[in-house]
């Protein structure tokens, strides 16, 4: 059970994991894919290291439940778009990642402003879509900056991001659906017009 809000070590990790987002970003426009490879890893094992923190040591917070997966998104969706920008990844990879979070964040949002506030857990094809987002974006990375040779693994990987986007999102839009749909057939009056 989550605690209300609290800045926790886990939370602490996860705005660390956050502000490091820019710096990735500015060593990618610059070229510098070694050293932005290595912060990238550095991301993604902070990230194994607030949720074990949080989970063993009981340090859950409502807050830390948001953080989490912003910082996860922040870093994914700024890499994938600079990848993108700098012809290094397939434009319709970028978008499909990209409008997959949008319009996930557009239905949480509608569904908070009409009075039914959605909380979705994480499906696992979602979980496996986000694994494979960071494995193909640390692949690109290293080819780029450190081992060429590792080029050609990455377009399996994207062919992979790509379908579990597609498949996730269309699961997601599913479960907001039937939730949107669930919440406004119990709030009609009964006997009042269908």
């Amino acid at each position: 059970m989550a605690r209300p809000l609290a800045l926790s070590l886990p939370n602490l990790i996860s705005i660390l994991r956050i502000l490091m987002v820019p710096l990735i970003v500015s060593l990618m426009l610059g070229k510098d894919y070694d050293l932005a490879f290595a912060l990238f890893v550095v991301a993604g094992v902070s990230d194994a290291v607030d949720g074990y923190i949080a989970k063993r040591f009981d340090m859950r917070t409502e807050l830390g439940a948001y953080l989490d997966p912003i910082a996860d998104k922040a870093l994914l969706v700024c890499v994938y778009i600079t990848l993108g920008v700098q012809g290094q990844m397939a434009q319709v990879l970028v978008t499909l990642v990209v409008a997959r979070d949008l319009l996930i964040i557009g239905a949480v949002m509608l569904s908070y402003f009409i009075g039914h506030p959605l909380r979705i857990a994480p499906l696992m094809l979602s979980k496996l879509n986000t694994a494979a987002q960071i494995i193909v974006a640390a692949l690109m990375l290293a080819a780029l900056g450190l081992v060429p040779a590792l080029m050609p693994a990455v377009v399996p990987g994207e062919w992979i991001v790509a379908a579990t986007t597609i498949l996730s999102g269309f699961a997601y839009f599913l479960a907001w659906f039937a939730s949107i749909s669930a919440w406004d057939i119990a709030r009609r009056p009964p006997g009042g017009p269908a």
